[in-house]
C-alpha cells in the first residue's frame, strides 16, 4: 500500500485474504481482526431477523462487503440492507438504508462513533449497535433531518421495535449464545 498519500478505494483491490477487514477512512487504512464466535452468532442471530422483514426492493448483506460512501471511505458493516440500485459487482455504492455493527473489544470506539458519524454524514437512514456482552444490548439511531435520533436503546429481553428502514422487532437476548467466549 502506498505510504506517501491518502489510500483510496483503488488501493484495497490488492488487500490480502487473511481474516482481516480492511477499512478505509479518509485514507487512512483500518485493519481489524476477525470477529469472536459470539460476536458472529449475534451477527447471525439478526441476519437472519432482518430477512424475514426485507422487503424486495432491498438486499440484506452480511460483512465482508465494501460500501463505498466515498473514494476515500469505504467500510464494511457487519450487516446492511441497501436499495438494489446501489449495488454493482463489487460493492455498495452510497449509503446503505441500514448499517448495523455488533461490537467487538478492538472496534467499539471505532464503531460507536467514527463510524456512526460516517453514516450519518452519509444520509444511512438508520444505524444500530448490537453489544453482545452481558447483558446483550441494541442502541439504534434514525437519521431526521440530516442528523441521528436514538430511537431504541433496549437490553436483554426488551423488545426494540423498528419502523425505519423497515418493520422488524428485535430482542437482544435472542441474539447471543452466553455460553460462547466474547
Amino acid at each position: 500500500m502506498p505510504v506517501s498519500r491518502p489510500l483510496t478505494r483503488a488501493d484495497l483491490a490488492d488487500r490480502p485474504d487473511d481474516g482481516h477487514r480492511y477499512e478505509l477512512l479518509d485514507g487512512v487504512l483500518i485493519v481489524t481482526p476477525a470477529p469472536s464466535p459470539r460476536h458472529q452468532h449475534a451477527s447471525r442471530n439478526l441476519f437472519r431477523i432482518l430477512d424475514r422483514a426485507c422487503p424486495e426492493s432491498s438486499e440484506l448483506y452480511f460483512a465482508p462487503l465494501d460500501v463505498e460512501l466515498a473514494d476515500d471511505t469505504v467500510l464494511e458493516p457487519d450487516l446492511l440492507v441497501v436499495d438494489r440500485k446501489q449495488l454493482t459487482a463489487r460493492e455498495v455504492l452510497g449509503a446503505p438504508l441500514l448499517a448495523v455493527e455488533v461490537l467487538s473489544p478492538n472496534t467499539r470506539r471505532f464503531d460507536l462513533h467514527t463510524k456512526r458519524a460516517r453514516y450519518e454524514a452519509a444520509g444511512t437512514a438508520g444505524y444500530w449497535v448490537v453489544d453482545p456482552g452481558e447483558p446483550p444490548s441494541l442502541t439504534a439511531w434514525e437519521l431526521r433531518d440530516g442528523a441521528y435520533v436514538e430511537v431504541a436503546s433496549v437490553s436483554g429481553p426488551e423488545k426494540f421495535a423498528a419502523e425505519v428502514p423497515l418493520p422488524v422487532t428485535v430482542v437482544p437476548d435472542e441474539l447471543v449464545d452466553r455460553t460462547l467466549p466474547l
